[in-house]
């Protein structure tokens, strides 16, 4: 594995430092008590119907997933991700009829109608060309669909990085050393959030992708200014 640069890990190594991570990774996310509260959140902003088509973009161990079908159930879900052992772990548990996982990248999907609606979590951060990925996802929306990007964005706010720094210091990358041996993954989640686009930035991808009503939000508790939704709607 390549070291890191102070963007993070190479973006054609993120999915094998996925794959090595995969076993620990619900544990780790697990310990953060907002992960999947805040998960929820977005995927309600979302607000996709029950019954409908979605495109769960960068599925990992199936966590958005879950949040999907709390808000939407019998949602018909597509979860994507280029890591083969996160999905073996999405795989492993138990789900509805209408969900499929999908192990492909962003940039070779294809899909034979339009969805609903797309969920991508954490996703946009780690793309190799996010202007390119968004514009894809956008032909992928039936008009009038929606995209939701839960994400990581601390570059706007001086408190945020502050913050994010510190708990990526003495929490997230030390237990990630313990439960895995390595701490790569977590070091690269560290310097990736800290280098990625601010919110206004991140809205200005959806614009140029073609989305229109670009709105944002945050999360509550010590996230707060740290994980962001943005939405966007097709025309």
């Amino acid at each position: 594995m390549s070291p890191l640069t102070r963007n993070g890990l190479p973006r054609a190594e993120v999915p094998s430092a996925f794959d090595s991570g995969a076993a620990a990774y619900d544990r780790l996310v697990g310990a953060n008590p907002g992960y999947h509260h805040h998960l929820r959140i977005s995927a309600r902003r979302l607000g996709p119907a029950p019954g409908s088509r979605v495109l769960d973009a960068g599925c990992g161990t199936g966590a958005s997933t879950a949040a999907l079908l709390r808000v939407a159930p019998g949602a018909r879900v597509t979860a994507i991700d280029a890591s083969a052992e996160m999905l073996a772990q999405a795989r492993a548990k138990r789900w509805p009829a209408g969900v499929e996982f999908v192990h492909t990248p962003v940039e070779d999907l294809t899909a034979d109608e339009p969805f609903d609606a797309i969920f991508a979590a954490y996703l946009v951060r780690n793309l190799d060309d996010p202007d390119a990925q968004l514009a894809k996802l956008y032909g992928l929306l039936r008009p009038g669909g929606r995209i939701a990007l839960h994400e990581y964005s601390v570059r706007d706010s001086r408190r945020a990085r502050w913050v994010w720094n510190a708990v990526c210091g003495a929490v997230v990358i030390p237990l990630g050393r313990l439960a895995t041996g390595d701490a790569t993954l977590y070091r690269h989640l560290r310097r990736s959030v800290v280098a990625f686009d601010g919110v206004g930035d991140l809205c200005a991808r959806l614009t140029r992708a073609g989305f229109t009503d670009v709105r944002t939000g945050t999360m509550p508790g010590w996230s707060r200014g740290i994980v962001h939704t943005v939405l966007g709607t097709r025309p």
